[in-house]
């Protein structure tokens, strides 16, 4: 085929929704169009490029047919159609093509990789145990620790843990990590906690409880669609003394939620002065915080947090979209806590308790 147009798979989704949103609503065509726009952030080579190799175009997720055709034509055409600037709700999200793009080029990052920070097992609402995420994590990524952080009491809509529920599963963080050191696996599970906050930055769980953790997120699960200002939420939450990252700042979904705003840089500066984390939460349809929020960051000197956010052990390989981000946005290893020894992270931890 003869060249086509350097339309990218973001290019590609927005305009794929856009299509979506002109067609009538329940349409069969209507459904298609909206099923490969999110299909698109996950397509692992550029449309293009398969175009240019006489690839069919049917060999991409959800892609058939009539939509190998329109997206062929808008591919060939001499004068593309212009997708514009996507809507805030589906801005700033990277590709998988992008992502292992920028991971091929950067190859190190991945090797260096202690952690994922990020977690959920059946104590909440994750789908596999605490044995189960931990040997994948042990045997597909090489990790050398991981935090399991099910949710709090606070958000029972995800079976959120209670305090008796806590000691429970620390029982059982002490005896896979008994198992793991006797099969001399070198992993170790440290046991954490998201913990549900309230708009104004308390906690749900008994102080005393979690001085017994690792590792406390903080994230906030309600008022997410609130249009005003929310920098003094954000700041009240960083300044309770009872976790120590927060998680998905913003709350905002691919196509779904926006997300809270707020003035960044006194979030940011905020963060620092606390020494607190900040999370980017790879799971594709957060990305939370973007690229342009986490080179604000990096001016600031505030720490990352990356956690897959997974709730089953094929959600784990979602890390490369954290580790995409914080190398397009420049933030250096040594101030993420991925990248820290065991003892460095757990000394890290100590100071804010």
């Amino acid at each position: 085929m003869g060249d086509v147009a350097s339309l990218t798979n973001g290019q590609l989704a927005e305009l794929l929704a856009r299509a979506a949103e002109e067609e009538q609503a329940g349409t069969n065509r209507q459904k298609a169009l909206t099923r490969a726009s999110r299909a698109a952030l996950f397509w692992p080579e550029e449309a293009a490029a398969l175009v240019d190799r006489d690839r069919p175009l049917t060999e991409l997720r959800a892609v058939g047919p009539w939509l190998s055709i329109v997206l062929g034509g808008w591919l060939a055409a001499g004068d593309p159609p212009d997708p514009g600037e996507p809507p805030e709700v589906r801005r700033g999200f990277l590709t998988l093509a992008e992502v292992r793009a920028t991971l091929a080029e950067h190859p190190e990052w991945r090797a260096t990789l202690r952690a994922d920070l990020q977690m959920h097992t059946t104590y909440s609402d994750g789908a596999a145990s605490v044995r189960d995420m931990a040997t994948t994590c042990a045997d597909a990524y090489g990790y050398r620790h991981i935090a399991v952080t099910d949710h709090s009491k606070g958000l029972t809509i995800a079976r959120g843990m209670d305090e008796a529920r806590l000691a429970v599963q620390a029982e059982e963080v002490r005896a896979v990590n008994a198992e793991l050191e006797a099969q001399g696996v070198e992993l170790r599970v440290l046991h954490g906690l998201e913990m549900n906050l309230s708009p104004e930055g308390e906690g749900d769980m008994d102080p005393v409880a979690l001085r017994s953790l690792d590792l406390v997120l903080g994230a906030f699960h309600s008022k997410l669609r609130l249009t005003d200002d929310q920098t003094e939420r954000y700041l009240a939450a960083l300044r309770n003394p009872t976790f120590h990252v927060l998680a998905h700042p913003r709350g905002r979904r691919w196509g779904a939620r926006v997300g809270l705003r707020a003035e960044w840089p006194r979030v940011f500066e905020e963060a620092v002065a606390q020494g607190k984390a900040l999370e980017i939460d790879a799971y594709p349809d957060r990305q939370d915080l973007d690229v342009e929020l986490l080179r604000q960051a990096r001016e600031a000197g505030v720490w990352i947090s990356i956690g897959t956010d997974a709730h089953h052990p094929r959600e784990l390989a979602y890390m490369e979209f954290g580790l995409a981000a914080a190398i397009r946005a420049g933030i250096p290893r040594e101030r993420i806590l991925n990248y820290l020894g065991l003892e460095d992270l757990l000394e890290w931890a100590a100071t804010l308790n």
